[in-house]
């Protein structure tokens, strides 16, 4: 039996499996009502094509195509890209870290392969962005199985390295992003605060919506060490030889006083935030999260029946 891929873990699948992933608020193109268009009426452009899925319309395979292949493939349109994704993924050192059997970017790796999986499965494009002090890789959205081998294999042969400098890499990213959609910032976010805010404001200027997952090791949060450690800058040469102990409230309070802070702030620009603890069973958190954000969103002209 072939192996899984390392960052596709069945169990976080099976969890998530069935859940609309929608966008809060208006992004460009629409399909099957699944999500709100604010443009109507234009001309339509041809985007890609995607394997037939059981209701398709049959009036939109491609012949020529099938008799090339022998597989049913229709002609995607960018009026129906009902959702444009794109996971910013940090790739810097300080991903590396990890007290458990994962480390925050495989974490953080297997948070984007999942929802990459499930945006495919709901036909909608998704891309990756791996950046450390400048962005390492772009690949552009699309919706079919071969994009999401691609972004797993990109997951699969990144090696966290660097600093982590997010938010000139986010003004880059929102030049080069030319059309509307969500934007999901996976990251343990240390890194320059002020430059990160102001990259999330120049990505919403630019009309895009923002779900920042905030990925953190529980040594961390809670600093449980008891004797003397030797702390390394993962991202730099400093050392410092202490006893956490004698420090440990003082820490937990400014590790507080970060977390609220960042969460406060994307609150305030509404920005979706979610803390994700490397110890959390990644399925849970991911299934509620999104479960939460399903209940938000408006039914888009469909009725519920009983």
């Amino acid at each position: 039996m072939a192996k899984s891929p390392k960052y596709s873990d069945p169990e976080v699948l099976a969890k998530i499996a069935g859940i609309t992933f929608r966008a809060r608020h208006v992004v460009e193109g629409t399909i099957s009502g699944q999500h709100r268009s604010p443009f109507h009426g234009f001309n339509v452009e041809f985007a890609e094509y995607r394997e037939y899925s059981p209701g398709d319309d049959l009036r939109r395979l491609d012949w020529r195509v099938f008799g090339r292949t022998d597989r049913y493939y229709i002609k995607q349109y960018e009026e129906e890209s009902n959702l444009r994704c794109t996971i910013v993924l940090d790739a810097s050192a300080s991903m590396r870290y990890g007290s458990g059997p994962l480390t925050k970017f495989d974490y953080a790796a297997t948070v984007a392969a999942s929802l990459a999986t499930l945006l495919i499965e709901q036909q909608d494009p998704v891309g990756l962005a791996l950046f450390d002090s400048q962005e390492r890789t772009l690949v552009p959205p699309a919706a079919t199985q071969a994009q999401l081998v691609r972004i797993i294999g990109e997951l699969e042969s990144a090696r966290p390295d660097r600093e982590t400098q997010l938010g000139p890499v986010l003004k880059t990213l929102a030049e080069k992003l030319k059309k509307r959609g969500l934007i999901v910032i996976v990251s343990d976010l240390l890194t320059d605060l002020e430059s990160f805010y102001d990259g999330l404001s120049r990505l919403q200027y630019r009309g895009q919506e923002i779900m920042v997952l905030h990925v953190l090791d529980v040594d961390e949060l809670e600093l449980p060490f008891k004797d003397l450690v030797l702390f390394h800058d993962i991202e730099g040469s400093e050392e410092l030889f202490a006893e956490p102990w004698a420090f440990r409230n003082a820490y937990r309070k400014a590790m507080e006083q970060f977390i609220e802070g960042v969460q406060s702030t994307c609150g305030g620009r509404g920005i979706d935030y979610l803390l994700l603890r490397t110890d959390q069973d990644l399925g849970d958190a991911l299934s509620h999260y999104l479960h939460a954000l399903e209940k938000l969103q408006p039914t888009s002209g469909r009725q519920k029946h009983s």
